[in-house]
């Protein structure tokens, strides 16, 4: 079943299920894999994420649940509204005299300004101490009184909105239940689709699934070998082997940016190995092999073969040069003979 889905997913994403061999004598070739320690701590992650979110799902289930109740409780005990039959006759309105004179509306003006100059300095006050309120509470106040608005929301909207939010927490429910199998697919696949390739010329490192990262390192351009391992490693049995090219940095770091590392084009990155010092040394046996033998890039070959070939020209231009200046010279000798 799982080698059909990876078939099938590698099939769609036309990603080639191992990479070609590198550069080099094929009967060289040694491939590494990532350990098995690897691929279950991936595993434990992906399980504790997985927990995590089923955690989330049935607490978020459980709030909206007693949201439901309570806002059903508030409109029962709310207060029905009064109807135009029920309500006592209105009394007829005061008739308002018109102030007589400048005066009096002056004063009426002035009373009107002060009612909301005072309106306003009370709404003021009441912001400042709710702003206040709420930089004192702590998560579980901010909570209940996140849930009591929330109550206070709901209970003026149609009864139907609470049949929308459990649409969507029904939605999310599906949706997790969907990725379960997708999600372990891919952790499972992040460590079949790790290759490490060795030969007697080069290298070559891929990983990755939905970004396939494919990287080749010749011996004549790898500078540094090194390797590191942290705690988490170190309990798993697991290492990480750094080879760095010409042009990179020193290569050092944590194990916890390996991922960030992988990406690096001057850095080639075996990692979570369990047999790291195995690698290191035959990169480093064949590297010396390599310079021994005085073999090199192709590229920097065909570029001395073209130094060596334009110094190999450069004679011939002197010597014709200096023929040139000594038929000169006797061409002047010539003309002062002659004059």
């Amino acid at each position: 079943m799982y080698s059909r889905l990876t078939a099938l997913l590698l099939h769609w994403l036309r990603v080639p299920p191992e990479p070609q061999a590198p550069h080099g004598d094929p009967a060289s070739l040694r491939v590494f894999r990532a350990g098995k320690n690897f691929l279950n701590l991936r595993l434990l992650k992906w399980g504790v994420a997985q927990i995590g979110a089923l955690a989330g799902i049935i607490f978020w289930f459980g709030v909206f649940s007693d949201l439901g109740d309570r806002v059903e409780q508030q409109r029962t005990t709310a207060p029905e509204p009064k109807t135009a039959a029920s309500a006592p006759a209105a009394s007829p309105a005061p008739q308002v005299q018109p102030p007589a004179g400048n005066n009096a509306v002056e004063r009426t003006v002035n009373s009107v300004v002060s009612e909301i100059k005072t309106q306003a300095e009370a709404a003021g006050k009441q912001m400042q101490e709710n702003r206040r309120a709420k930089r004192k509470l702590g998560p579980v106040e901010g909570f209940y009184a996140w849930r009591n608005g929330m109550v206070n929301f709901l209970s003026r909207l149609p009864k139907p909105a609470m049949l929308v939010i459990w649409f969507f927490e029904i939605v999310g429910l599906i949706v997790y239940i969907l990725q379960l199998p997708i999600t372990f697919l891919l952790a499972r696949m992040d460590y079949d689709l790790r290759w490490y390739m060795v030969t007697d010329r080069s290298l070559r490192i891929r990983h990755g699934l939905w970004k396939v990262n494919e990287s080749t390192m010749s011996f004549a351009n790898i500078q540094q070998v090194e390797v590191s391992q942290g705690p988490l490693q170190r309990l798993l049995g697991l290492s990480d082997v750094k080879v760095q090219s010409a042009g990179g940095g020193s290569g050092g770091g944590d194990s916890h940016e390996s991922r960030g590392k992988e990406d690096d084009m001057h850095l080639g990155l075996f990692h979570s190995v369990t047999n790291a010092s195995e690698i290191r040394d035959l990169i480093l046996e064949r590297l010396r092999r390599f310079r021994e033998s005085g073999l090199g890039d192709p590229d920097e070959k065909q570029a001395q073969l073209m130094t060596s070939s334009a110094s190999a020209v450069q004679p011939d231009h002197n010597e014709l040069l200096a023929a040139a200046r000594e038929l000169a010279a006797e061409a002047r000798a010539l003309r002062t003979s002659l004059g």
